[in-house]
């Protein structure tokens, strides 16, 4: 499987795990640089959702381009969204980390309401930015585009 980023093909097979993210939304920048420091094998890499790699991704799972309501995790070709991609990175990061997987019990329909609540008031809550971070020098090596 290959995805075009800006005008030459990305080899996904490269990179395995890959989390969209909404590039202005604080609260998700700030779960980004979480997961930077707490992946210490460097195996996840990102794309703002409103990036040029991250419309392609949601192209190629079928997702309208203008899916800003949940990162997305992508994992061994396969995309989980909402509560469920949040705990699959938990779980992914490993460590004490993990052990927040268990959550993974509660119903889904629960867990994704929970969430949803708190997608739908980030900005009020966390404050938006002008800028993605992806342009950051010193972690660009982390990111897609």
């Amino acid at each position: 499987m290959s995805v075009i980023f800006n005008g030459s093909k990305f080899k996904y097979m490269e990179t395995k795990q890959i989390i969209l993210f909404d590039g202005f939304c604080n609260l998700c920048n700030g779960f980004v640089q979480f997961v930077i420091k707490k992946d210490k094998k460097n195996k996840i890499k990102f794309a703002p959702l409103q990036s040029t790699g991250g419309q392609n991704l949601l192209k190629q799972f079928n997702l309208p381009n203008s899916y800003f309501t949940s990162f997305v995790y992508i994992k061994d070709n396969k995309a989980y969204f909402k509560s469920s991609a949040g705990l699959k990175v938990l779980k992914d990061l490993g460590g004490i980390w993990q052990l927040f997987y268990f959550l993974i019990i509660v119903p889904k329909p629960l867990r994704d309401f929970i969430y949803s609540i708190i997608a739908k008031t980030r900005y009020k809550i966390f404050g938006k930015r002008d800028t993605c971070m992806a342009s950051a020098p010193d972690i660009k090596y982390k990111f897609l585009e």
